[in-house]
């Protein structure tokens, strides 16, 4: 980001914005001038750290941000974690209401930030909603069309650690293991720890899968937390300096 002698902050021009299949109506790409910053990974693999730390580093350097996730819609975020916690809709069913949380806060936050100039600091973002999908059976193509809504991030970071390293983080933090991190829901096993190992490996697959298609930047999570913020903080000073 620049300053002009007026001291207005002025964010370089980025790549060419593009959606990644049929976008949104009505919105004009160029009018998107803000950046969008994607992190992704599991629960326990230090995303929700180094999130703060980037909302930190950018505020103290004069950036405004936005921040968005899973299950923050004001539409329907509540409603999904009770049907959540009754477990009572279908894999197809749950994946739709993901994408309407997901639509809601692109419509209403991301857009509109975007459009203000804003950093968007998304703390996960369509990947990992893709990917829960694939490891429930549903057809990637679907899931690519469904997401086709979404406009290309400036960056997106997909932290990446073993299973069994996880395992140990969850532990520590919550001294138990999240049912849907788990996939309890898809009878991989009965043993919860058996079934996040599982459950967890699946996932890693999916990501690389849709790391070739979508070419994300895969970060080794088993780094220091130090090191990992060094990374970004690279990373992404070159795309706001529109490298």
């Amino acid at each position: 980001m620049k300053k002009r002698n007026n001291n207005q902050i002025v964010i370089p021009p980025a790549t060419v914005r593009r959606f990644y299949g049929h976008g949104i109506p009505g919105v004009e790409l160029d009018e998107l001038v803000g950046k969008l910053i994607v992190v992704e990974g599991a629960d326990g693999s230090g995303r929700s750290t180094q999130i703060a730390r980037l909302v930190e580093w950018l505020e103290t350097s004069g950036h405004a941000t936005v921040q968005v996730g899973l299950k923050r819609s004001t539409l329907v975020s509540e409603e999904l974690e009770r049907a959540q916690n009754g477990n009572i809709l279908s894999h197809t069913t749950l994946s739709l209401f993901y994408a309407t949380d997901f639509a809601d806060q692109l419509e209403n936050i991301i857009i509109p930030a975007l459009k203000a100039g804003f950093i968007v600091l998304a703390d996960r973002y369509i990947y990992t909603l893709m990917a829960r999908d694939m490891v429930r059976g549903m057809d990637e193509a679907w899931l690519k069309n469904v997401y086709g809504i979404a406009p290309v991030p400036d960056a997106v970071f997909y932290f990446s650690i073993e299973a069994e390293e996880l395992v140990q983080r969850n532990l520590s933090k919550n001294a138990t293991l999240d049912y849907w991190e788990s996939g309890m829901d898809i009878g991989l096993s009965r043993d919860v720890f058996d079934s996040f190992v599982q459950y967890q490996t699946k996932m890693q697959s999916a990501f690389r899968k849709l790391q070739k298609s979508y070419g994300f930047t895969i970060v080794d999570g088993n780094r220091s937390v130090d090191d990992i913020t060094q990374e970004l903080r690279k990373k992404i000073g070159a795309v706001l300096a529109g490298k």
